[in-house]
């Protein structure tokens, strides 16, 4: 998808997220270009606008398992909008972030609190039994892990040149222990339709990629 169509959907989005707060226009659209800006980075390959359209889109989908559809649709928005691959506090200051910029734009503390929660999770991909919003926002997450061959395969290649830093050898080790993690829990997906649908793939892709790190 050409870059220009999809800033003009992702704003359409936004828009249509923050319309029932009733947040003035002007600022909307500043705090969008705000946005924009920082997932547009030369350092970013997958956490990028791209990856934001894919996460909303799969939420869409998902959106009857929510309580409060626009707090994990705002959350998804800032859950990577701080992301250095050498830190180990991006999802604290991606909250941190959050909470500046809603609070600028008016958002009620009661959705900033709860937009800041969904975001923590996803330090560490879990969820209580009950907390179904954050169950949505972390199955869209996760979501491309149960991408076709094609796309899984961009996706593993973006996430290596994100961290090109990394020796390879110390690379393979590295990710072959981010991916065994998932694999050792019972699910990777929370919600019944990614559980029943997306699962065995998920679960195939990422056993090929572990492999082919292997190889």
């Amino acid at each position: 998808m050409p870059t220009e169509n999809l800033t003009y959907i992702l704003f359409s989005n936004w828009q249509h997220t923050l319309q029932p707060f009733g947040v003035d226009q002007v600022e909307a659209e500043k705090a969008f270009n705000q946005l924009v800006a920082v997932y547009s980075t030369p350092d970013r390959h997958y956490h990028t606008l791209k990856h934001i359209h894919h996460v909303l889109s799969t939420i869409q989908i998902l959106q009857g398992y929510t309580n409060n559809l626009a707090a994990v649709q705002i959350a998804a928005w800032f859950h990577d909008v701080v992301h250095n691959t050498q830190a180990e506090d991006n999802e604290q200051k991606s909250a941190d972030y959050a909470l500046e910029l809603l609070s600028n734009l008016g958002i009620s503390e009661s959705t900033i609190t709860s937009v800041t929660h969904l975001i923590l999770n996803t330090k560490d991909h879990q969820a209580t039994v009950d907390d179904y919003d954050s169950q949505v926002l972390l199955d869209a997450d996760l979501a491309v892990f149960a991408a076709n061959s094609v796309d899984y395969t961009e996706y593993a290649y973006a996430i290596r040149q994100e961290y090109s830093w990394v020796p390879r050898a110390e690379y393979i080790v590295g990710r072959r222990q981010f991916l065994e993690r998932f694999l050792q829990r019972s699910h990777i997906y929370f919600t019944p339709l990614m559980s029943e649908f997306a699962e065995p793939c998920a679960r195939g892709n990422i056993q090929e990629e572990i492999q082919s790190l292997v190889d």
